[in-house]
């Protein structure tokens, strides 16, 4: 037998490789992108699973694979939110090289950018399926409850770096500012969804500020 005859390779056929299923985590993963971008829009009840899973590009039979049942799904969607959010929260509230109330403001100005991205047709997913409580899986609201605890609790510390650096008054309560800020922030992104306008954003941050001058 010839050398060339033994070595021979099969001729690479023309065309797209084969494609390839994604591994767990990446069908996972694209369930949760897919389901939180959703939520954001339009809140729990109006999205339903067969959307999920086509903006997701995974199989229906996949889905039970990941998750036990949609309110298992949105649980984890809360949670997926949430860390993610606390990451945006502590990029611009723990900015070291920036005068707090700064920080503050430039949270505002990236939410608000955000929002414009999609046209002001995306909020908070934690606002808006808190909206939704009364229809919602009693299990969401202890996750919602302390998912803005925390938040509170990010952006107290950052209105007492400004209480420590003279920003704002040494008697303030800066733990029912806080509070307050979520309380009215929340509301302010409802109507700018609602109104498809930054205005609402602007108008509530303005006075929160000014009303923090000393």
């Amino acid at each position: 037998m010839k050398l060339e005859s033994a070595m021979a390779v099969t001729p690479r056929k023309r065309g797209r490789p084969p494609r390839l299923e994604p591994a767990y985590g990446t069908s996972r993963e694209a369930l949760i992108r897919a389901g939180v971008a959703l939520l954001s829009e339009k809140g729990y009840s109006a999205t339903g699973l067969e959307e999920v899973l086509r903006s997701a590009g995974v199989p229906k039979g996949s889905f039970y694979h990941y998750f036990a049942s949609k309110d298992a799904f949105g649980a984890e969607l809360i949670d997926a939110y949430a860390t993610y959010f606390a990451h945006k929260l502590d990029r611009w509230l723990l900015d070291g090289n920036t005068a707090p109330l700064q920080r503050l403001r430039n949270f505002v100005a990236d939410a608000r950018t955000g929002m414009a991205r999609y046209e002001f047709r995306r909020g908070c997913v934690v606002g808006n399926l808190g909206q939704e409580m009364s229809a919602l899986p009693e299990l969401f609201r202890d996750r919602l409850h302390g998912v803005l605890l925390d938040w509170q609790a990010r952006t107290e510390r950052c209105l007492r770096d400004a209480q420590a650096s003279g920003e704002i008054a040494a008697k303030a309560d800066c733990t029912a500012l806080a509070a307050f800020f979520w309380i009215g922030w929340e509301g302010a992104v409802l109507r700018a969804k609602l109104e498809r306008s930054p205005e609402p954003l602007d108008l509530f941050a303005d006075l929160f500020l000014t009303c923090l001058a000393r």
